[in-house]
């Protein structure tokens, strides 16, 4: 059984490593009607996406797609793969000539958004609440296709980053309560300290490491109409809830929590430091678990009993809510001149089954359907799950929430923070005089 479970954690890794405009004519969903993909009528739908033929999630769709060709015979789904960062680059080249996939993988936020204001893209508002469709998926997830009150895709695999700690170490260290806010967190950080024990594992050089502290102290101080205002301009990226993220984060790095070199150490560093146990906490993904795992070796064991998670710390005065994640995943949308079936495959797609199938598959990812949970059998992730399923607003990754440019300033101008080159004030205005640039145009 130790076997088995171990062969699934390295499944799990493989599967995690791979994540790292003009208007067209067309009908909106709701002016379709409901889908009839049985009609006999024969259609195409040109589904684009990034995961490769024979990795796990490239074979999981193929099998997927001929499922439902075989039960619709009339449908032909002709899947192209684009890997890496060409996949981007091709749809917004397709776009701009006005000829969109007729369904797509996408990560919601910014770039989305633009699509759908060009009109490249179906509205589902209407679709989705006409049956259960619209009722089956969490509400954090679907947050980050909600723009302008319409929705403009559905999400396919979400998760959340948040807080793996040792418990062995926290025992060590005296700490018998997990951290509930800011406060209490540096406190734990401090006695992790006294007690001899690295607090913080973090491979800076990879600068979107360390923008997860920045971010998720950002949710908390700005909360979810903070960012809101942020991105359309009524607000500003140098708002004092933005400034208060930066100076919450120096206090931390003052305390010089994280391991020797940090700086200059990647996220595979930071791996190794938290499977051999020589720290105690990282702020990561739901991907960490089995990303970690794989680099235990002769320490695996203990590494897995060891772990546990809990969410980012709230802030006093944040206007952010305890349930506020921050993370991110992928889903699909719906080119504009896609046929009427293509909602239908999405609904396929998306069903209860084949959520939990993934799940159980040990895929690194959380469901985004309410139903399954019980298809999460990890116990480390299965709390992950819980606080997962409780979020009402996820903010998605800032460098997919916001226009490439402004998400690298974040990731750039939060590492001179730890570099010590800018303080929190000099971090917010930096980042924001990009944002003026690329979300006033």
């Amino acid at each position: 059984m130790q076997k088995l479970r171990k062969i699934g954690l390295v499944v799990a890794i493989l599967t995690s490593l791979l994540l790292s405009a003009c208007a067209v004519p067309g009908n909106a969903p709701s002016e379709q009607g409901s889908v009839a993909a049985n009609s006999g009528e024969k259609v195409k739908i040109r589904w684009w996406h990034i995961w490769a033929a024979d990795g796990p999630e490239g074979t999981n769709w193929q099998v997927l797609a001929d499922e439902y060709m075989a039960e619709h015979p009339n449908v032909e789904v002709e899947i192209t793969i684009i890997t890496g960062d060409p996949y981007k680059d091709k749809l917004a080249t397709n776009m701009q000539a006005g000829d969109p996939p007729d369904l797509f993988q996408t990560w919601g936020g910014g770039v989305l958004w633009q699509y759908a204001d060009a009109g490249l893209v179906q509205d589902l508002t209407d679709v989705l609440a006409q049956d259960e469709w619209g009722d089956s998926f969490l509400p954090g997830p679907m947050a980050v296709y909600r723009h302008n009150g319409k929705v403009y895709g559905v999400p396919w695999r979400f998760g959340m980053v948040g807080i793996w700690y040792n418990k062995a170490l926290f025992e060590q260290a005296g700490i018998a309560e997990i951290p509930q806010t800011w406060s209490d967190f540096l406190t734990a950080v401090k006695q992790l300290k006294d007690a001899g024990i690295t607090p913080i594992a973090l491979g800076e050089k990879d600068k979107w490491t360390g923008h997860f502290w920045w971010s998720y102290l950002a949710v908390r101080d700005a909360g979810q109409a903070g960012f809101a205002a942020a991105q359309d301009r009524t607000g500003s990226f140098s708002d004092p809830a933005f400034v208060n993220a930066g100076e919450q984060l120096q206090q931390l790095i003052d305390m010089e929590p994280f391991q020797a070199g940090y700086l200059e150490q990647s996220y595979g560093d930071q791996q190794v430091v938290m499977a051999k146990e020589e720290a105690a906490m990282e702020l990561m993904g739901q991907w960490a678990f089995g990303a970690n795992s794989t680099v235990a070796e002769d320490n695996l064991d203990n590494y897995i009993e060891h772990t546990g998670w809990f969410p980012f710390p709230m802030v006093d005065g944040g206007a952010g809510q305890a349930t506020d994640a921050f993370g991110g995943g992928d889903g699909f949308a719906i080119g504009i001149n896609a046929p009427p079936e293509t909602i239908d495959f999405v609904k396929f797609l998306t069903s209860k089954e084949h959520q939990a199938a993934m799940a159980e598959a040990g895929l690194a990812v959380l469901p985004v359907v309410k139903g399954v949970e019980s298809s999460v059998k990890e116990p480390v992730m299965q709390v992950v799950l819980q606080h997962f399923s409780e979020a009402e607003y996820l903010q998605l990754y800032l460098d997919q929430y916001l226009p490439p440019a402004v998400g690298l300033a974040v990731n750039d101008f939060v590492q001179e923070l730890f570099a010590g080159t800018k303080n929190a004030q000099e971090v917010a205005d930096a980042i924001e005089d990009v944002a003026q640039t690329e979300l006033s145009q």
